[in-house]
């Protein structure tokens, strides 16, 4: 029986990194590509420096190694996308329109491809935010993401293209730095936290978002990849939920760790976005299509995070196993290989 050969580009994002991890797990290390623009990504086996928008490179490398399955997690984000609209149009769908093109013309069984709520705005309901409803996105990210989803639809009902898709929820992470999203005061606070005991947070107390913690993340990938083809019904990209809450709620338990922890409210642009964004969203056609459930609530994913970051206490924030300072010669401002929103 053939094996699978699984490319990963964005290894080494906030998705990137615990997926690549799973995935050797899963199928074994050297059946795994990493693929990221980071020069060098000391510890990964098999890693290849790419820029996913050198479409011949990228099928070269599909080609090379019998590339079978496709995770696309290469990105610029919500709020970073702001400040560089055009770089970020092109990066986040010139790629999947080459991977998608790629996989159409080569034997690649299976892609996935990391939508996002921001695809959502006013129009959309603001709490139990439906599958199906009003998409009006605010931010270049968002349109990306809504555009990439019908990208997806349409080479699955034209030519067949098995790529399989979630809409993922502002995601937690103890792996590695946030990457510019508007969501990720949550990753923030828990290093102010623990440097500081305290944390100036972007959002308003009260601003309410759908989350996730990083293994639930991972573990709605792996089980969406493994459902049989005829399975999938919604081949956009799945809602997806696990917990919703705001900078409130997330101090107020960190208090329960940390009781002298304090916090503050300085509010910016990145606030107006999230204001644009549901506080809660239903996920149906994933619990019924493939038995979706979370693992992680508020509580234990914070007891998770403090558990995990203890021994980084007075460390700052980490880094990717490669940084920008790391290479101060390297363009890798045009180029957030990670996913959140």
């Amino acid at each position: 029986m053939k094996k699978d050969r699984i490319l990963i580009i964005g290894a080494c994002g906030q998705i990137g990194t615990e997926l690549t991890m799973a995935l050797m797990k899963q199928y074994g290390p050297e059946y795994i590509i990493a693929a990221d623009i980071l020069p060098e990504a000391p510890g990964l086996k098999n890693y290849i420096c790419l820029d996913v928008l050198d479409h011949p490179r990228l099928e070269n490398v599909v080609r090379e190694y019998s590339v079978t399955q496709i995770y696309l997690l290469a990105a610029m984000l919500s709020a970073k996308g702001e400040m560089q609209a055009d770089t970020a149009w092109k990066l986040n769908v010139q790629s999947l329109l080459s991977v998608l093109k790629i996989a159409r013309s080569n034997e690649v069984e299976k892609v996935f491809w990391p939508s996002s709520i921001a695809v959502f705005g006013p129009g959309a309901p603001r709490y139990n935010c439906p599958q199906h409803t009003a998409a009006e996105p605010l931010t270049v990210y968002g349109i990306s993401k809504k555009a990439g989803e019908y990208w997806c639809n349409y080479y699955f009902e034209k030519y067949g293209v098995d790529v399989r898709s979630i809409r993922f929820p502002g995601l937690i992470s103890h792996a590695i730095a946030p990457g510019g999203g508007t969501t990720d005061y949550a990753v923030e606070i828990f290093h102010g936290a623990l440097k500081n005991g305290r944390y100036d947070c972007f959002l308003e107390e009260d601003n309410c978002l759908p989350m996730m913690y990083m293994p639930d993340a991972v573990r709605a990938i792996l089980e969406l990849m493994r459902v049989p083809k005829e399975k999938i019904s919604i081949r956009t990209s799945y809602n997806l939920s696990a917990m919703s809450f705001a900078p409130c709620d997330l101090a107020a338990e960190i208090k329960k760790h940390l009781p002298d922890f304090r916090i503050s409210y300085v509010p910016d642009y990145r606030n107006v976005i999230a204001r644009g964004w549901p506080g809660s969203i239903k996920d149906d056609a994933a619990r019924l299509d493939w038995q979706w459930r979370p693992e992680y609530d508020l509580q234990t994913m914070t007891a998770d995070m403090f558990e995990h970051l203890s021994d980084k206490r007075g460390n700052g924030l980490p880094k990717p196993p490669m940084a920008k300072q790391d290479y101060p010669d390297f363009p890798i401002d045009n180029y957030v290989f990670t996913q959140s929103v």
